[in-house]
């Protein structure tokens, strides 16, 4: 049997026999003995092979990348001076005293320890990509912070329990993966999005705490923090209030970055509202390494008489806002103009801008940009006493409806805050609260849940929910991480006379109420508990842990952007026979 694993072996075992095995990660060939770098999840340890013992040597030889091998050996000290301190095991190595292949490989498509693989080679050997040792170090990070959540909640009383896989479509959030039935002639389950209204019964179910580790599932277009599966944690618990729930889910996150990787979130994590946060950075997921922030200028816009500016002021839901840029007087004008294209994505038509070289002239002399000749003096020195102008700053300036202006200067503020090395580094996170319950949306010309139709609204916004949806806000949280949502969720509604106001404003009859969500407002009659809870995305806190950029990098078998997976070519086509059990027609 193995002894240990391969990077585990250390001066523990000095002068004893061990059994490793492992994978060959290098061979070298020193003029006449050969050594072997054997490699598993755990590290590398050094295996030296002599001629002494020719068997041995044979096979040795023999030896190339990614053999499986078996050794046995006497674990000594390396020799002076050959020590490597940055592997646990680099103060020893294993004199062979039996070396056998377990299975020889094919020479590999690409080197493990190459940092410039395209990501289609790895997806597509990621059986291979796997054995890399940042990758092994990712996934083993992944299953102590599995571990560390789940010690948290079963010391607080909470229950795994699981909720089913095969659900019925609602399709209020994004698109539900379809499965056809067999059985039932023309009818589909969906992959749940989430568990939520399951975990809402299981409340009316008296289980008091559940949490659940748990697969979810939408059909939508990917980005780098997106995947088409992924991993959320579940949390729901009965009788607690916001601030309670907030505070027992911060000490989760507290805990699991102390413990994983040994990171102090500092004190109680700041809190912002949703409309603090959209008006001071443009962002309900703000960036606090960044420390720059919006000026409002909407108000004073409304007096002058450059049209991009006094246009956007006047539309009822329009906005003009100012982000100073700090010694930003020094960007070309390419720059500038880089710029300008990058917040074209987000909508915006361009980007003003005023740069500052003398701040005590309010005028073209001390003012550069084309359109300082259009504002007063009056204006301009308003402009400057808003946003805390210096000599040498620039003011770039946002003119839209309020989502374009947030969107694009919201984006540019990140953008700029890391080119220009404006980010203080560290764990910034915070909650942000109080979001409004509904959205308009102007396609479809009604009211759309901002979160999800079963969030209570604040106390006293009842009444907003069919006269004024606009002014209904919501008990609902996210936990905000350096600028990713790491974390959201609610109090739930838990009376059916409510949750029936919510639909119709919604603009869901009761048919279609029923149709849907029947088995909820039937079970909210039966003495439903007040309840709430949260949901955090996990491949997403792992990627943030490992110092990845994507969470691809902390999913085991990953898809593309295009939803696909390199590996085994799935989606695929299947054969008619299965199409015609199913009752389908591929049209």
């Amino acid at each position: 049997m193995r002894t240990e694993y391969c990077g585990l072996v250390d001066r523990r075992f000095l002068d004893q026999t061990v059994t490793l095995m492992g994978w060959a990660h290098r061979r070298r060939d020193h003029g006449g003995v050969i050594f072997i770098d054997l490699r598993d999840r755990e590290g590398v340890v050094q295996v030296v092979c002599n001629p002494d013992n020719p068997d041995n040597f044979q096979v040795a030889e023999a030896v190339r990348n990614e053999f499986v091998l078996e050794v046995i050996g006497r674990v000594r000290l390396r020799p002076e001076g050959a020590d490597n301190e940055n592997l646990r095991s680099g103060a020893v190595e294993v004199l062979v005293q039996n070396i056998r292949v377990l299975n020889p490989s094919l020479p590999p498509p690409f080197l493990l320890e190459d940092d410039n693989l395209s990501e289609q080679v790895r997806l597509e050997y990621r059986f291979l990509d796997l054995r890399r040792p940042e990758m092994q170090k990712n996934f083993l990070l992944r299953y102590r912070a599995a571990m560390t959540v789940r010690q948290y909640l079963d010391a607080l009383g909470f229950v795994d329990i699981e909720t089913p896989m095969l659900t019925k479509s609602t399709p209020e959030g994004a698109r539900d993966y379809l499965v056809p039935s067999r059985v039932h002639h023309g009818e589909f389950y969906a992959l749940p999005q989430s568990p939520q209204l399951f975990k809402q019964l299981l409340m009316v179910s008296g289980f008091d705490r559940y949490y659940q580790i748990t697969k979810c599932f939408r059909d939508e277009d990917l980005r780098a923090d997106r995947q088409p599966e992924f991993t959320q944690i579940d949390i729901e618990t009965s009788f607690l209030s916001q601030q309670e729930i907030m505070a027992m889910m911060e000490g989760l996150v507290r805990d699991l970055f102390q413990k994983t990787i040994q990171a102090d979130l500092g004190p109680q994590f700041p809190r912002l509202t949703w409309t603090e946060a959209m008006h001071r950075y443009g962002s309900d997921k703000p960036d606090l390494r960044i420390p720059l922030e919006f000026t409002e200028l909407t108000d004073l816009m409304k007096t002058v008489d450059f049209k991009v500016f006094r246009a956007a002021a006047d539309l009822p839901d329009g906005r003009v806002a100012a982000l100073r840029i700090p010694g930003g007087a020094e960007l070309s004008r390419k720059e500038i103009d880089d710029y300008t294209q990058f917040v074209a994505i987000y909508g915006a038509r361009g980007l003003a801008y005023i740069k500052v070289n003398d701040c005590s002239q309010a005028n073209e002399q001390g003012l550069q940009s084309p359109i300082v000749k259009f504002l007063g003096a009056d204006v301009l020195a308003q402009i400057l006493q808003r946003t805390g102008a210096e000599n040498g700053d620039l003011i770039f300036f946002g003119a839209d409806r309020a989502k374009v202006v947030n969107d694009a200067l919201g984006a540019l503020r990140v953008k700029l805050g890391h080119e220009k090395g404006f980010s203080t580094g560290g764990w910034k996170p915070l909650w942000v609260v109080d979001f409004p319950m509904f959205e308009y949306n102007p396609d479809e010309k009604r009211w759309v849940a901002l979160h999800h139709p079963f969030t209570a609204p604040k106390e006293g916004h009842e009444a907003y929910l069919e006269s004024d949806p606009s002014r209904a806000f919501a008990q609902a949280y996210d936990v905000v991480l350096n600028g990713w949502e790491i974390g959201g969720g609610s109090v739930r509604i838990h009376r059916e006379a409510v949750q029936s106001q919510v639909f119709r404003a919604l603009d869901i009859g009761p048919e279609e109420a029923s149709a849907k969500f029947g088995f909820l407002l039937s079970a909210l009659q039966y003495g439903a508990p007040p309840h709430g809870g949260i949901a955090f995305g996990f491949d997403r806190l792992v990627a943030m842990m490992t110092g990845s950029t994507q969470i691809r990098d902390v999913i085991a078998f990953p898809k593309t952007q295009r939803a696909q997976c390199l590996l085994t070519q799935a989606p695929s086509p299947v054969d008619e026979k299965q199409l015609r059990e199913l009752h389908i027609k591929v049209r």
